[in-house]
């Protein structure tokens, strides 16, 4: 596949490093379109692929083109692509921009809207994608290569999902993040030391993570084989609940998904 990446932050850059060192494509196959030129030596330095001030010179030969901008950056951009070739498909990852302006803005109708997350960058994301009517199967095994290169792919039929997905696995590292923190700085309240708070709470998330995904039990189950009547776990869950964690986790993932429609 030729690959041509209009963007070169974070996102893309964690797509070319796992695409690259995976010899799914071949570095000399990439191309990126970035206006800073300080991200465009250092692209081209770190993989050796071809970096572009604009993307008149290197959109034609593409097979797919990865949409990596800011999402208000998209009618500049669009204006600035110009005209696709009819066999060629736009792959997006702005949050928020739906297929029926992608499809208005480009004048094309080969489009695959996707929804990465930041552990892309080690390999381990969750990516939830759909496309519009047009493409095809032969499309479709070239964005699943790319999008199963960052970890996890899940397509969805219906559009809705994405935005749904964006609540969830989009922001879900955030929740995450926090939650960590929480616990690291709980430990260190009650006199643990701050290095190994962090060593704890981390292995102790990883190692559940795991275990849940290899045990197929419902979480609620493996919660309850944790939880002793009247020990220590069931007084700290009960703090938990008295706090309505259960209630504040769904309302924050509610205001993400009305943030993503409003976006």
């Amino acid at each position: 596949m030729n690959l041509t990446f209009v963007g070169g932050g974070i996102m893309a850059e964690a797509m070319i490093q796992r695409l690259v060192t995976s010899s799914i494509v071949s570095c000399e196959l990439v191309n990126v379109v970035d206006p800073s030129f300080a991200r465009r030596e250092l692209l081209g330095t770190r993989y050796g692929i071809a970096v572009h001030a604009d993307p008149s010179s290197c959109i034609r030969g593409a097979d797919v083109v990865i949409l990596a901008v800011k999402p208000q950056e998209l009618g500049t951009v669009a204006s600035q692509v110009g005209e696709l070739q009819p066999d060629q498909v736009l792959l997006s990852i702005l949050a928020g921009v739906k297929l029926e302006r992608l499809v208005q803005h480009f004048a094309h109708h080969l489009v695959v809207r996707a929804m990465p997350n930041t552990p892309a960058q080690i390999g381990r994301g969750m990516t939830v994608w759909t496309a519009t009517a047009e493409v095809g199967q032969v499309h479709v095994e070239k964005v699943r290569a790319i999008l199963a290169a960052l970890g996890d792919e899940f397509y969805v039929p219906e559009e809705k999902y994405v935005d749904m997905a964006s609540a969830l696995s989009g922001s879900g590292p955030a929740y995450v993040f926090l939650f960590l923190e929480a616990l690291m700085d709980g430990a260190v309240a009650i006199g643990m030391p701050r290095p190994m708070a962090r060593r704890l709470a981390v292995q102790t998330v990883l190692g559940s993570t795991e275990y849940l995904l290899e045990s197929e039990k419902h979480p609620a189950e493996l919660r309850n084989m944790v939880t002793s009547p009247g020990g220590t776990t069931a007084a700290a869950l009960h703090t938990l609940e008295k706090g309505s964690l259960r209630a504040l986790v769904s309302e924050a993932i509610a205001a993400a998904y009305a943030r993503s429609k409003v976006l």
